[in-house]
């Protein structure tokens, strides 16, 4: 990957939907040499997709929670039940296992308080294999979905 290849990936991060011509221009290639390095990159994995950036308040999302869970145990079969499990609940954002105390880190979108506690409720203290469950509320991100830095 070379300094070009890394304009490509610094633009498409600012600007997913530009088209290939405006890409073109603003790294100074022509098309042809600009797609095949965006099918490069693509087909090596380096971009891995597009897509649109939501805004959670405007769609009644304005509750968010950091949880922070520890597993009863560390076995190959609890982890893998686990993270599948809370694979499936959508409202859990982001999901990091992690070293150490506690074993996972999620981020947690709500439409209130309530719909917070229900969820919390039903779903997530009743994961497979947790011992405990505690959570932060969020009051504001100050970095959020920031462009990797390239």
């Amino acid at each position: 990957m070379d300094a070009i290849d890394r304009q490509i990936l610094a633009e498409l991060q600012r600007d997913g939907r530009q088209t290939l011509t405006d890409l073109a221009e603003r790294v100074q290639l022509s098309v042809s040499p600009c797609h095949r390095r965006l099918r490069a990159l693509e087909q090596a994995g380096v971009i891995t997709g597009y897509h649109a950036r939501l805004d959670p308040a405007a769609l009644g999302l304005t509750f968010e929670a950091l949880l922070f869970v520890t597993m009863r145990e560390a076995t190959r079969t609890s982890i893998q039940t686990f993270e599948t499990a809370v694979a499936e609940v959508p409202n859990v954002l982001l999901a990091q296992r992690l070293f150490g105390d506690p074993d996972y880190l999620l981020r947690v979108v709500a439409k209130d308080l309530s719909d917070y506690q229900r969820l919390y409720d039903e779903e997530l203290s009743g994961l497979p294999g947790v011992q405990r469950v505690s959570s932060t509320l969020v009051m504001r991100s100050v970095v959020e979905d920031r462009p990797l830095p390239l």
